[in-house]
């Protein structure tokens, strides 16, 4: 079976959904016979397939070249440099494509970036490089010499038509909302979105426990994706759509955003001004927690999004690798050291007829008790403790 990937590729700018911006940019400097473009966004966003959709439908020849597996001086110029000079086979015009430019960034690739910035120099054709972060200060060569071009992260709209459009398509059967969620689940990645939808349809049903499951998992890419949208642009509209695929509640969009806004704003000012707009959003989160006017959310939305990414003077340049709050596991880990304490005093209320908060006090004698082997038998079996209880009282 082919893959949906390949199979529902866009095979015209007219099929490339959800970026319509950078689709326009694209077309108007393949037209214009340029030099060089780098093309950057995250995974999925349809950069590549844009790139082969828009060649194929003025008639150009597409020379790819992976980065990744051409990575010294000598390799590049080898394969790239020899591309850039020759006429195509076929008699067509060709565009090179350097995919995954961002891949040269390592220790190893020391002068592949500049052997690169030699070829754009002299390449009788127009070079796209394709990259998922172009801002690593060894790219500073090539984005100096290209036209920069973003692709957004996809709302979850953009990738729901498409899955719906495959589904009837293929005849798989589907609900409306676990088809939606598995939209949402994929984070803007919609190549992902795509092999998730085959896998999990092979037998033509879409399953809602499967997705289901499936979302589960992608709950951590989808903040970190938010994260990404909000902290590298200066761009309003796009922060604001940032927690629109995210299901995370609201005190773990303040927690995320906690733990990683440090890392990425490194000038003081800027990180004011960042939990500024922050504590201005907890203000609202309290009088929602106080009142229940929940009409308060789209202000917190509005703080925590758009007010935090205009909180920079300028944008910041490279990658920072954005994890979940370590307060929302020490959180949990409290709640279940609590919950096994109040277990425990449930069970002494219930045998010695007091209440559980007067239990609750004298939990700290009772472990003192545990010291004595003998003396800790003879309250587990009084009180019916089981294990976990039993291994809690010894700590």
């Amino acid at each position: 079976m082919q893959p949906f990937i390949r199979k529902y590729m866009p095979k015209n700018s007219g099929e490339i959904v959800g970026q319509d911006k950078a689709v326009s940019e694209l077309k108007k400097f393949i037209a214009s016979k340029g030099k060089a473009a780098i093309v950057y966004g995250p995974t999925g966003s349809g950069k590549t397939s844009s790139i082969y959709a828009i060649a194929d439908e003025i008639g150009l020849e597409v020379i790819e070249v992976n980065a990744s597996d051409v990575r010294n001086k000598d390799s590049i110029n080898s394969l790239v440099g020899a591309a850039s000079q020759q006429m195509s086979l076929f008699g067509k015009s060709k565009l090179i494509l350097i995919d995954e430019v961002d891949g040269l960034s390592g220790r190893k690739d020391r002068g592949g970036a500049g052997a690169v910035a030699t070829i754009l120099d002299k390449s009788a054709f127009p070079i796209i490089m394709t990259a998922n972060d172009p801002f690593d200060s060894k790219l500073s060569v090539l984005r100096k010499k290209s036209v920069m071009i973003n692709f957004h992260t996809l709302n979850y709209i953009s990738i729901f038509n498409v899955l719906e459009k495959i589904c009837k398509e293929e005849k798989i059967k589907y609900d409306e909302q676990s088809l939606k969620t598995l939209a949402r689940g994929a984070g803007g990645d919609m190549r992902a979105a795509m092999n998730d939808l085959q896998i999990m349809s092979a037998g033509g049903l879409l399953k809602k426990e499967d997705v289901n499951e499936l979302s589960q998992r992608n709950k951590m890419q989808s903040m970190i994706n938010a994260l990404m949208m909000i902290l590298k642009t200066d761009k309003l509209d796009i922060a604001l759509r940032a927690f629109d695929e995210v299901e995370e509640d609201v005190d773990k969009r303040f927690l995320w955003m906690d733990a990683n806004l440090p890392k990425e704003y490194t000038k003081p000012e800027d990180l004011m001004n960042a939990y500024n707009m922050m504590s201005r959003a907890d203000v609202f989160k309290g009088r929602i927690r106080r009142w229940q006017h929940w009409h308060f959310l789209v202000y917190i939305n509005f703080l925590l999004s758009g007010g935090v990414a205009l909180s920079k003077a300028e944008k910041y340049k490279g990658f920072n690798r954005y994890e979940p709050t370590k307060r929302i596991l020490k959180l949990w880990q409290f709640k279940m050291k609590n919950a096994k304490k109040k277990a425990i005093a449930e069970k002494m209320a219930e045998k010695t007829h007091v209440s559980i908060k007067e239990a609750e006090r004298t939990i700290p004698f009772i472990r003192k008790m545990f010291n004595d082997k003998n003396m800790a038998e003879q309250i587990s079996a009084e009180f019916e403790l089981d294990q976990e209880e039993i291994a809690y009282l010894h700590k």
